[in-house]
């Protein structure tokens, strides 16, 4: 009995000096670890802004912004670079500092550091949001998120993006407008202004006017903008118009705005055929046996007081494989309009060429003079191709 007494003293012993072990801390001597005394001599890692609004930047532009770092704590603090997003760089990272790794550096106690975030503004506009990790040796905070927003506008907006004269008259002509609008420093100084036609000094005139302020301010982000105006002068052939406008101009850079010009020439004469696409004003003859050969018929109506003026006579074909053969014009019902029949021939055994209207395959033509007084050119778009 005695002796049961005394093991199961002892394992009440043993059970009591555990418990009190794990409530009572571990001592040494009269040292006491202390998280406050570890925390006191660690980095501190303040950041007073970690989000910055940028505003606006140009499109290709590049933007930058300095975030200020501060070491409250007692000892040096290390910041390394972590992940960007794709459009932006941490800059101010270049060499190690004060045996710091390769990519990071260090910060003293109280002092303060500059991280610069860089980035490009990319697309044709809109909102964007960037953003830079840094990690940190402060226990309290491992990482610092730094994000930089705004808006991506363009250089130069044009309202409407190109100019389409869906009906220009061969004898009376036309005018349109457009509104360019930029988002520069400095407003626009128009340098040059130009039309890639090859006739553009005889039938086209441009100018440009400073808009004013109340249609500036309506398009947002703009900081100047100008009314482009375009007249087409009477006698352009007759046919499709596919032309582009350049305007060059200073913001205190260079820059040029691009203008698509779009329409379609109309007067007394009009085609018509089975292969005559009346949508695209174009002869779509497609793909053509090379060994075969092919043969349609355009059939050129004129009207009006000149309609008996009109003899078509080609003067240019291409490709040059393609044979054009004109027949008699002859007046159709009471007289009123006159029809001329086109025949279009692709001889067996022609060489091969590729016109099948595409940024690669330009289309062929075939111009005509058509006697006509207000219409003597006619240029017929081909889109064709000779195959083996």
């Amino acid at each position: 009995m005695a002796a049961f007494a005394s093991v199961a003293g002892a394992c009440l012993g043993a059970a009591t000096a555990v418990l009190k072990a794990r409530s009572v801390p571990w001592q040494i001597g009269d040292f006491r670890p202390s998280p406050v005394a570890a925390d006191a001599a660690a980095p501190r890692a303040e950041a007073a802004e970690t989000h910055h609004a940028f505003g606006t930047i140009s499109a290709g532009a590049t933007g930058s912004h300095a975030f200020v770092i501060h070491n409250a704590g007692a000892a040096p603090l290390v910041l390394t670079k972590g992940a960007t997003s794709c459009t932006c760089t941490l800059s101010d990272f270049d060499a190690a500092e004060g045996g710091a790794p390769e990519g990071s550096k260090v910060v003293q106690p109280g002092d303060r550091t500059k991280v610069t975030v860089q980035w490009k503004g990319k697309g044709a506009g809109g909102p964007f949001r960037q953003q830079a990790t840094i990690f940190t040796n402060d226990p309290r905070r491992p990482e610092i998120v730094l994000v930089v927003e705004g808006l991506v506008v363009p250089v130069w907006k044009a309202v409407p993006p190109s100019i389409v004269l869906s009906r220009v008259s061969a004898t009376a002509g036309d005018e349109a407008t457009a509104r360019v609008f930029t988002f520069g420093r400095d407003p626009p100084e128009v340098t040059a202004l130009s039309i890639d036609h090859p006739e553009a000094s005889q039938f086209f005139s441009l100018a440009t006017a400073p808009l004013a302020a109340e249609e500036i301010a309506a398009e947002p982000g703009a900081t100047g903008g100008l009314l482009l105006t375009l007249k087409v002068r009477p006698g352009l052939p007759l046919g499709p118009l596919r032309q582009t406008i350049a305007l060059d101009f200073r913001m205190p850079e260079p820059h040029t705005a691009f203008l698509p010009l779009e329409g379609m020439v109309s007067g007394d004469l009009a085609l018509a055929g089975v292969a005559w696409d009346s949508s695209k004003q174009v002869l779509t003859l497609g793909t053509v046996s090379g060994r075969a050969g092919l043969r349609t018929q355009l059939f050129l109506t004129a009207k009006g007081p000149a309609r008996d003026k009109v003899r078509p006579v080609v003067r240019e074909i291409i490709p040059p494989a393609m044979k054009v053969e004109i027949g008699d014009s002859k007046p159709v019902g009471s007289g009123a309009v006159v029809r001329t029949p086109i025949t279009i021939v692709i001889p067996p055994g022609s060489q091969a060429a590729n016109h099948l209207c595409s940024d690669q395959a330009p289309p062929g033509r075939i111009v005509l003079d058509t006697g006509h007084p207000d219409s003597p050119t006619l240029t017929i778009p081909v889109c064709v191709a000779i195959g083996p």
